[in-house]
């Protein structure tokens, strides 16, 4: 009989959803900075200057953001887990009973569920605790350092192509209102397919997963526009 594996991407969870979130985000941020200024005529070294400060800036502010976040997550996390040892060294019987409970309602018998309670406890009382009872895992603990600069590379990896797109076709093109056309396409093109890279990573369904981050993007990119229009 051959060996049975399956292959699950839940550890990925973490620095995957802080990386497409930053890639996006890159994206469609400095798109849309620079199709808006594009759209208000204003010179190649400003839309220059504008693209690279807005890189700089928001994959600070990502990073600073996700830090903040998971850290608050992480600090929540560790007073729980100190807490649960608390509780576990002041009255383990009543942690025991807490743990049965838990595996009846899961559907354990009642014997079942005490015998599982009892060696899952000494082997590490604190650690099924922790999973069982509070949602912690190993897989999915929180990790500030990482999400900050998971979030901070994806989002330079992602404005860098507008960018790169502006300066291909800035000597080429005069016309503000192509070249706000060009950054645009090339940035809904990349942005289906970062969409599809999440959902093949996540297996998660195709479609919904390109058409959402696309949209999104379409929409912001035309609010930017529309104001560069407007302004200049």
């Amino acid at each position: 009989m051959g060996h049975h594996h399956e292959v699950h991407r839940v550890h990925r969870a973490g620095w995957l959803r802080a990386s497409v979130l930053g890639a996006n985000d890159g994206v469609i941020s400095i798109a849309s900075l620079l199709v808006g200024v594009a759209a208000a005529q204003m010179a190649a070294e400003q839309l220059m200057l504008i693209g690279l400060a807005g890189l700089i800036g928001g994959a600070l502010s990502m990073a600073a953001g996700e830090y903040i976040s998971v850290s608050s997550q992480a600090d929540m996390e560790s007073a729980d887990l100190a807490r649960e040892a608390h509780e576990i060294s002041v009255n383990p019987q009543g942690e025991h009973r807490e743990l049965k409970q838990i595996y009846i309602q899961r559907g354990l018998t009642p014997e079942l569920a005490d015998q599982v309670s009892a060696q899952l406890m000494a082997h590490d009382a604190l650690q099924a605790h922790a999973r069982d009872e509070l949602g912690i895992s190993h897989n999915l603990k929180a990790r500030p350092l990482q999400a900050a600069l998971s979030s901070a590379l994806a989002f330079l990896l992602g404005g860098v192509v507008p960018i790169l797109v502006m300066l291909l076709a800035i000597s080429r093109v005069q016309d503000a209102v192509t070249l706000s056309w060009i950054i645009s396409a090339a940035s809904l093109l990349c942005l289906t397919a970062l969409g599809a890279v999440a959902a093949y990573l996540g297996r998660a369904p195709l479609l919904t997963s390109m058409l959402r981050v696309t949209l999104w993007g379409a929409a912001a990119m035309a609010l930017t526009a529309l104001l560069g229009v407007l302004v200049g």
